[in-house]
């Protein structure tokens, strides 16, 4: 292959691969999340994701809730985890404590109500999985073994089957759509 060819193969490649991240990979935010801020639960999407606006202003941020993993919303106790969390957070002042943005370009950040952590809280209720990478059991394997002993949410035994955590669910099933 010739020196001027392979100069433009290398152009096409950077070109088609500066098209796919502008246009196929979720943006990240260019800025390290705020250490800590406060503002409104205006939105409930699952029971793991909710938006929050600032309370200094602004739009409202896609906050993903540290430490836990929910439902999908099309699977079995996804309408119940997002109903919880929408009982226990919507309209209220929350502390976000921002750590980082996800692939998907949502703030992933520890929540408090009143003091209270809104991951621990909906682990001990049984309505989301205390979120574990590989033999780490994630922060909440406590609560979620507790809520697992006492059949609460989703280890409740009135459910026909037991249930599937949403990483396997993804798999077998595909993404949930709108």
């Amino acid at each position: 292959m010739s020196l001027a060819i392979r100069d433009e193969v290398k152009a096409l490649t950077a070109f088609a691969l500066a098209v796919w991240l502008a246009c196929c990979v979720p943006a990240r935010a260019s800025t390290p999340a705020p250490a800590m801020w406060m503002g409104v639960v205006t939105y409930v999407v699952d029971g793991d994701t909710v938006w929050v606006r600032p309370a200094d202003g602004g739009k409202p941020l896609s906050v993903r809730v540290d430490g836990i993993d929910a439902p999908e919303i099309c699977q079995p106790g996804g309408g119940s985890s997002r109903d919880a969390l929408k009982r226990r957070a919507l309209g209220q002042r929350i502390a976000v404590f921002g750590r980082r943005h996800d692939d998907y370009g949502r703030l992933l950040a520890r929540l408090e109500l009143k003091g209270d952590d809104l991951g621990q809280w909906m682990v001990s209720q049984g309505q989301a999985w205390s979120y574990h990478y590989g033999r780490r059991a994630g922060p909440y394997a406590l609560q979620q073994r507790r809520a697992k002993a006492a059949g609460l949410g989703l280890f409740s035994p009135s459910h026909a089957m037991p249930p599937v955590y949403p990483r396997a669910f993804r798999k077998q099933h595909g993404p949930c759509h709108a």
